[in-house]
């Protein structure tokens, strides 16, 4: 794990390559409450690093200091934006940049992907509302100017978002918010919409 000191405190990340030609760098972040090792997250590491990807994973400062609840989104963006552009800086050859995350942290980089340059965004389990509050919806968060991909599952509390121009939507057959269902397959699908974009192999 490497540390980024932060406007916000101290980020945390881990970096791992792939042994062929690294094609892109996906950076991606954690919900609220999780980390880095959810089971999404490290599915999708795993089935994109042989597509040659470069995969970052990073743990927010208020995760880095024991915090269950995250801060306000302008901490969270501003952290966020700061270890990116380390890592992106660090990478030997200035790769294509996808920003991702699952829940809160699929927030978090629909809302900076456009500040950071990105060639797409990866959003898990994008939460648009809250568990029986569609009426406070966050859709305005994803930018249509930066080709998406959102992987929700049919039967997530937090609600699915519509497709739009931009925007590919891909809802999982009985998946709840942890995307736990069919996620072989599931990560699976996101190295192949990768690769239609010509991000990965």
């Amino acid at each position: 794990m490497t540390d980024v000191e932060t406007p916000r405190g101290l980020a945390r990340f881990d970096l791992v390559r792939p042994t062929g030609t690294a094609r892109s760098l996906l950076i991606i972040g954690h919900g609220a409450g999780g980390g880095v090792e959810a089971p999404d997250i490290v599915a999708v590491r795993d089935a994109v690093l042989p597509r040659g990807v470069v995969v970052a994973r990073v743990t927010q400062p208020y995760r880095v200091l024991g915090k269950g609840v995250p801060p306000k989104s302008e901490v969270l963006d501003e952290a966020w934006i700061t270890v990116v552009r380390a890592i992106h800086k660090g990478v030997r050859k200035r790769l294509p940049l996808i920003v991702g995350g699952r829940s809160s942290g699929a927030r978090v980089a629909c809302r900076t992907a456009a500040e950071l340059g990105a060639a797409a965004v990866l959003a898990l389990a994008f939460p648009l509302h809250p568990p029986g509050h569609p009426e406070k919806s966050r859709a305005g968060e994803i930018d249509p100017s930066v080709p998406t991909l959102i992987v929700n599952g049919s039967a997530d509390p937090f609600g699915v978002p519509d497709p739009a121009d931009g925007v590919d939507l891909l809802v999982r057959p009985g998946a709840r918010h942890d995307l736990r269902k069919g996620l072989a397959e599931t990560s699976a699908l996101v190295g192949e919409w990768l690769c239609r974009m010509g991000l990965a192999a």
